[in-house]
């Protein structure tokens, strides 16, 4: 390949991580130094990438040996939650416990209000989808606005749309 062709289809490549980062929980966390704390945060940047990739699967695998390593990361159960709800609605049970447990390690952990809020809304859920938006728009007004758009049907297109949410 010649190095034109090459820089181009890197360029392609970030940019197209770049876009599909704005879908994803939360953001890499940054690696601690030494102990099992690092090597679940490592495994959890793993996870995170194969989100942006929407490999689902394999990042569930991923969060998966992070909280085996540490269970009390609550950007793994988090994010483990989104991967399993994003398989499909035979996990939205397993997601809910996620998400659940991701807010009780962390409870300004804003970006698992919104995401719980749009599984409670693809369970019908709109009492209880009403209370992660009233909640979060406490901590993320950003993200709340997502979720009251999300919440009247209006999933949007884009960087910004979460119409991915309901593959």
């Amino acid at each position: 390949m010649k190095a034109s062709s090459r820089s181009a289809a890197v360029a392609a490549l970030l940019a197209l991580a770049t876009a599909a980062a704005a879908a994803v929980e939360s953001d890499p966390l940054p690696v601690p130094a030494g102990g099992g704390r690092a090597d679940a945060v490592r495994l959890y940047n793993d996870g995170v990438a194969l989100l942006v990739a929407r490999d689902f699967r394999e990042a569930q695998a991923r969060f998966e040996a992070a909280l085996a390593v540490d269970g009390e990361l609550a950007e793994a159960h988090n994010n483990l939650a989104y991967a399993l709800r994003m398989q499909g609605s035979h996990n939205f049970a397993a997601s809910l416990a996620h998400y659940n447990r991701a807010i009780a390690l962390k409870p300004n952990l804003a970006q698992a209000y919104m995401y719980r809020g749009v599984l409670f809304s693809q369970q019908g859920d709109m009492e209880r989808a009403r209370a992660d938006l009233a909640m979060l728009r406490t901590l993320d007004r950003a993200l709340a606005a997502r979720l009251e758009r999300a919440l009247a049907g209006d999933v949007g297109t884009g960087r910004e749309g979460i119409a991915a949410q309901y593959e």
